[in-house]
């Protein structure tokens, strides 16, 4: 009752919020957010009071916004909550499990594609954790550049990590909708392999191979039993057992430039390669993998105890100052190896085995139209 309660009140403000929002002026705007109701930032009562508190402040703000007459919830949002109609009145559709955020998606792409009055502005917010964000993107990825030129993602951080949101605290995010904004588009991640219709995988954060996959992986298949932060409990235990069940082997590894210029090449023991859409990322709970303006970050192996040493050290970044760290820039990086290892993309995996080699993790066109604030004075 208490969540449903929670649920109902950010339904509401949302829509108050989003009904005086400067977006997209001159164009009816038409909304939906998608929420996972299991998400931390509203089933974590500490989360929740203060995602409340940004809520009632930025509705504060947006009051001094005249009302807009031109906006309202999408017709996908509204025909999605047949059961209690409250949410989707307010543009708010909740995921009822994986998939569930793509089909909502990819009913408001055929939305979009048959509005031929008006020509409305569909602003896709995401309210859950990297996994909502990570289905609803894909999808966007999908459509057509003059569907996605109608379009502004805003992806609120109402999950545990929100590694892949648009900001760690909800107040600054909301507020791209309460000031006057633009749209910048982003690039994603894509993962090829050499066997047919194995991928395209894509990312949108970061996608790497390896240690971290290992324990996503874990993180994943453990999801709800075990208390607290389960992300930092497998990473204490993948320095234990990661080498004992995945040998680490060689990795041949090649880097280009998007001029398609071979900049990086190399044969070693790689502990873990991470590529991220661009530099100034984390994952796995505001890991700072790659903390600088590169966005290739490759760890060699090492022994258990400089493993047990160093575990700390992604947290802050400090790791690249270490000689087991090697980072630089690159638009496409091509690696294989003789063993099995794990991918991740955005918290999904997938096991990859020698007959996938070789692989590719390549940068893509800029694709995400993403709403960003303006420098305010």
């Amino acid at each position: 009752m208490k969540q449903s309660k929670n649920l109902d009140n950010f339904a509401a403000a949302m829509a108050n919020i989003c009904s005086h929002s400067l977006v997209a002026p001159g164009r009816a705007l038409s909304w939906i957010i998608i929420a996972n109701p299991t998400a931390g930032g509203f089933t974590i009562s500490s989360r929740w009071k203060r995602h409340h508190a940004a809520l009632k402040a930025c509705m504060e703000k947006a009051a001094a916004n005249p009302v807009r007459e031109d906006a309202g919830p999408s017709r996908v949002a509204q025909n999605a909550d047949p059961g209690r109609g409250s949410l989707g009145k307010f543009g708010l559709v909740l995921t009822r499990g994986p998939g569930t955020a793509g089909k909502v998606v990819k009913a408001l792409l055929d939305e979009a594609a048959q509005s031929h009055t008006g020509k409305p502005f569909f602003l896709l917010i995401t309210a859950g954790g990297d996994g909502t964000s990570l289905e609803a993107l894909t999808v966007l990825y999908s459509a057509s550049a003059a569907i996605r030129g109608s379009f502004a993602v805003l992806r609120l951080p109402m999950g545990t990590g929100n590694d892949g949101a648009d900001g760690w605290e909800l107040e600054p995010v909301l507020e791209r909708l309460i000031y006057p904004s633009v749209i910048e588009y982003a690039r994603a991640l894509r993962l090829t392999t050499a066997t047919p219709r194995k991928g395209p995988f894509l990312a949108f954060n970061i996608l790497s191979v390896g240690l971290d996959a290992f324990v996503t992986h874990m993180t994943n298949k453990m999801k709800g039993k075990f208390p607290g932060d389960s992300y930092k409990l497998w990473v204490d235990i993948a320095s234990l057992l990661y080498d004992r069940l995945y040998r680490v082997g060689p990795m041949e590894v090649s880097a280009y430039d998007d001029a398609g210029r071979r900049i990086e090449n190399f044969n070693e023991t790689v502990l873990l390669l991470a590529v991220g859409a661009g530099g100034h990322r984390t994952y796995g709970s505001h890991k700072w993998i790659l903390p600088d303006d590169r966005n290739v970050c490759v760890v060699r192996q090492m022994s258990l105890f400089r493993k047990v040493a160093l575990k700390g050290l992604f947290t802050t970044g400090e790791h690249i100052h270490k000689p087991e760290s090697k980072l630089f820039n690159a638009h496409r990086v091509e690696f294989r190896g003789e063993k099995d290892i794990l991918a991740q993309m955005d918290g999904e995996t997938v096991l990859l085995t020698p007959a996938d080699f070789p692989a590719a993790i390549d940068l893509t066109e800029l694709a995400i139209p993403v709403l960003k604030g303006k420098e305010r004075e």
